[in-house]
C-alpha cells in the first residue's frame, strides 16, 4: 500500500500534468469506484477542471474549478493513477500507485480500469484498481470535512507536536508502539514500512508496549517521524511489489531502508541480523541490538 511519501510523490507529479486542463469526457467503468453516483459524478467533472490537489495522510483531494464539490481519491492497496498523452507521435505514460506490467500499461483501459477521465487536449487519466478497495468519489464540503476529521495531525505540519504524541501514548499504555503509530485517527499517513523505519531511527522496538517507552525514547520517536518521511519523499518513496511514482519511475528509497523487508540481512549499523516478528497484525522488522 502506498504510504504518505508515495502518495505525496504522486500528488506532486500529477500537479504538473493535469492542473487546469478542461475535462472533455468521463467514463465510469465500475459505479462502486465512484460511490454509486455515476451520473452525478460524470456531470460534475465534464467541462470542469482540477485547480489544485491536496493530500491528507494517504488521501488525495482534488479541487474542482466550477463546483463546491471536490474529488476524493484513495488508492488503498492496489489503486493506481495513470496519466497518458500522445506527444509528437509518442505516447507519454506516467503512473503512480500499484505496480503494473509493461503489457498492462500499454493496453489501457484494461480489466483493472475503474474510471477514465479524458482531457480536452487528448490526455487521459485512468484510475485502475485490481482489488477494488480504492475509490474516486465526488464529495461535498461537508463530506470532505467529515473525511478529514477522521485523520490525526499531519506529521509534516506544525499540528503534529511532541505534546500530541505524549497525549496519545499516555492514553494507550497497553497498546504496542506500532499499533499507535499506524492508527490514522491518531497520526495521518504512517504505514507499515515507515513505522518500522521510524522505530529503528528511535532505537525502540515496534512491538513494545507504550507503557515501557521512556520520555526520552518518545522524544526520539517524535523527532524521527518527520525525519524519515522527509527523507523518503526526497528519494521519491519506496518500491516493492506495487509502487511506481507518477512519472513511471520506481521509488528509490529502497536502498536507504534500515530494517523493513531486510529480515535475515545484517543491520547497516551494527551488522546484527535483522529479525522479523508480528506486531499490530503486521509483519514487523527490527534490529535486536540497536533497538531495545
Amino acid at each position: 500500500m502506498p504510504e504518505l511519501p508515495e502518495v505525496e510523490t504522486i500528488r506532486q507529479d500529477l500537479v504538473k500534468k493535469i492542473l487546469n486542463k478542461k475535462i472533455a469526457h468521463v467514463e465510469v467503468v465500475r459505479d462502486k469506484a465512484v460511490g454509486e453516483m455515476g451520473k452525478k459524478f460524470v456531470q460534475a467533472l465534464v467541462g470542469n477542471s482540477i485547480t489544485a490537489i491536496h493530500r491528507r495522510g494517504k488521501l488525495l483531494i482534488a479541487i474542482l474549478k466550477n463546483s463546491k464539490d471536490s474529488l476524493l481519491i484513495h488508492l488503498r492497496m492496489t489503486g493506481q493513477l495513470i496519466y497518458e498523452k500522445e506527444v509528437k507521435n509518442k505516447v507519454e505514460i506516467v503512473a503512480g500507485g500499484h505496480k503494473m506490467s509493461e503489457k498492462d500499461i500499454e493496453n489501457l483501459p484494461n480489466k483493472s480500469t475503474q474510471v477514465v477521465i479524458v482531457f480536452a487536449d487528448g490526455a487521459q487519466l485512468f484510475f485502475n484498481d485490481q482489488r477494488r478497495f480504492g475509490y474516486m468519489k465526488l464529495a461535498s464540503p461537508e463530506t470532505v470535512a467529515a473525511a478529514l476529521k477522521k485523520y490525526g495531525p499531519e506529521p509534516l505540519t506544525k499540528d503534529f507536536t511532541e505534546e500530541h504524541l505524549k497525549k496519545i501514548f499516555t492514553a494507550r499504555q497497553n497498546t504496542t508502539v506500532k499499533a499507535v503509530l499506524l492508527n490514522q485517527e491518531l497520526i495521518a499517513g504512517l504505514g507499515n514500512i515507515y513505522v518500522d523505519e521510524v522505530c529503528f531511527c528511535a532505537g525502540v522496538r515496534p512491538q513494545r508496549r507504550v507503557k515501557t517507552v521512556t520520555a526520552s525514547e518518545r522524544k526520539k520517536i517524535f523527532n524521527c517521524i518527520p525525519k524519515i518521511l522527509k527523507e523518503a519523499i526526497r528519494h521519491r518513496g519506496t518500491t516493492f511489489r506495487n509502487f511506481l511514482d507518477s512519472s513511471g519511475r520506481e521509488g528509490n528509497y529502497t536502498t536507504f531502508l534500515r530494517v523493513y523487508d531486510r529480515d535475515g540481512e545484517p543491520c547497516r549499523r551494527c551488522q546484527t541480523l535483522i529479525q522479523k516478528t508480528n506486531a499490530a497484525g503486521r509483519g514487523t522488522h527490527f534490529c535486536p541490538k540497536c533497538q531495545k
